[in-house]
């Protein structure tokens, strides 16, 4: 699943999210900001597109240097619901 191999001692988790299609939004989005991105998880590839509870769950490392850069990202990219 890393496209990328690298260690994962020069890498930290920026977030982890339930399931490979909300990984590769996430890849996504810091990847359009230029940050390298490796995916990491228990699952193996199946052809059943589903998964129970955190059984899916991805775990998204970026280099250490960006970090907080990242969370950053992720955080302004999030939905935040309005006040009425």
């Amino acid at each position: 699943m890393a496209p990328h191999p690298a260690p994962d001692g020069d890498f930290e988790e920026a977030t982890r999210v339930r399931d490979q299609a909300e990984a590769l939004v996430v890849r996504s989005l810091l990847e359009a900001h230029g940050v390298r991105v490796i995916l990491r998880t228990h699952v193996a590839p199946s052809v059943h597109p589903f998964t129970v509870g955190n059984q899916g769950e991805v775990r998204v490392l970026v280099p250490r240097q960006v970090l907080a850069e990242s969370r950053r990202l992720l955080a302004h990219a999030i939905p935040r619901p309005s006040n009425p």
